[in-house]
């Protein structure tokens, strides 16, 4: 099939849950014999090569705000999509989804993962808010089919629009854990001294109550802060001032590569507080590399975690420094083989592209064997 990903910021790049999910799907459809055209946003200061592991890049200007970025991106990627004679466009998030009308009058067959509900962001203003639930009401009535990574969006799409939709969860890549090496030089940190958040620095990742608990815990242990804003520095600078008078707190920026995966392998706690999520991939990622974890009570983590992670009460700080001045207390093993055979059964990549694929094909066409060997 001849495949177009729209709605990302760019591959390859790890800046959010949505880039990593569609170079995870392009590059392994590529293997297949597929293929996969990725509408890269075009800005001054990124370079982007014209392919990427067997897919081809399309770089597409846009606006660099946050108010038009995702229109004008997708507007424009859209367009120019409809003269390559794709077999399926597949969307990405709300925003870019409120373009996809345009291929259905053409009668080109769309697919839109809704990968959380992103009008609920605090980030977004009246009418970028607006503009997200009309994407969202656009997925819902012209998408041949709607894919979700959440039983809970699974429902709401089912209750406000009466739209079945598919539920497939992402993926993630088992892979061996790394000893310290680059976050001890450039940190200080070495095996268990540490705690973790990584996520983007956005309120409904809720790291003001981590923030806001943490100062109160007595512990020799650091609060490691890895991640960047995305169109949300004022933010970042209230985070900035609630650490800076923690010098137990270390706040790297963006990171990826080996310095991501050594924080991912030797720290003694991972943290997710967050308000809202689609389907929070880092948590999946945390749990990929046995990490013991900590998670808010939403649907979206409980439904990803299962028993493999304590909870604490969304949105509230007491709760969240008492459950982690326990895990702090406790003396108890963290036995992750158990956790680890439950990402291995149920989150693994080749599943993803497996059921992605049968929503692109629809009803037309019989399904071939998919190579288990990829």
């Amino acid at each position: 099939m001849k495949i177009a990903m729209i709605g990302h910021k760019r591959i390859p790049s790890r800046e959010g849950g949505v880039e990593i999910v569609v170079e995870e799907l392009s590059t392994r459809m590529a293997i297949l014999g597929h293929h996969v055209d990725i509408y890269n946003r075009y800005y001054k200061k990124v370079k982007t090569g014209k392919g990427y592991k067997g897919t081809r890049i399309i770089v597409i200007p846009t606006i660099n705000k946050k108010s038009l970025d995702a229109l004008v991106y997708s507007f424009l990627a859209t367009i120019e999509a409809l003269f390559r004679k794709y077999d399926v466009i597949h969307y990405h998030a709300e925003g870019p989804c409120a373009m996809l009308w345009i291929p259905h009058l053409f009668h080109i067959r769309t697919v839109a993962t809704i990968h959380g509900l992103d009008w609920q962001r605090a980030k977004w203003g009246r009418f970028a808010t607006s503009y997200l639930k009309f994407g969202e009401k656009i997925a819902a009535k012209y998408a041949d089919e709607v894919i979700v990574l959440s039983k809970n969006v699974q429902q709401y799409f089912l209750d406000t629009y009466g739209r079945d939709t598919q539920y497939i969860p992402n993926g993630v890549n088992i892979v061996d854990g790394k000893e310290t090496d680059i976050i001890t030089k450039k940190y200080d940190l070495t095996k268990d001294n540490y705690i973790l958040f990584l996520a983007r620095l956005v309120p409904e990742k809720g790291l003001h109550y981590l923030l806001e608990a943490f100062k109160n815990i007595d512990t020799d242990k650091k609060l490691v802060i890895a991640g960047a804003s995305s169109h949300s520095n004022d933010y970042v600078k209230k985070i900035k001032n609630m650490a800076k008078n923690d010098d137990r707190v270390i706040m790297t920026g963006f990171v990826q590569g080996k310095e991501l995966e050594e924080l991912y392998s030797n720290c003694y706690l991972y943290v997710l507080p967050s308000d809202v999520e689609g389907m929070p991939l880092s948590l999946l990622e945390a749990l990929s590399y046995g990490c013991r974890c900590l998670v808010s009570d939403i649907e979206e983590n409980c439904e990803v975690a299962k028993k493999y992670a304590t909870t604490f009460k969304y949105g509230n700080v007491m709760d969240l420094g008492k459950q982690l001045a326990e895990i702090l207390r406790s003396k108890k093993h963290h036995d992750n083989k158990l956790q680890l055979e439950y990402v291995k059964k149920y989150f693994g990549w080749n599943n993803v592209v497996r059921n992605t694929i049968k929503s692109y094909i629809g009803d037309k066409y019989e399904y071939k064997q998919f190579d288990k060997s990829v």
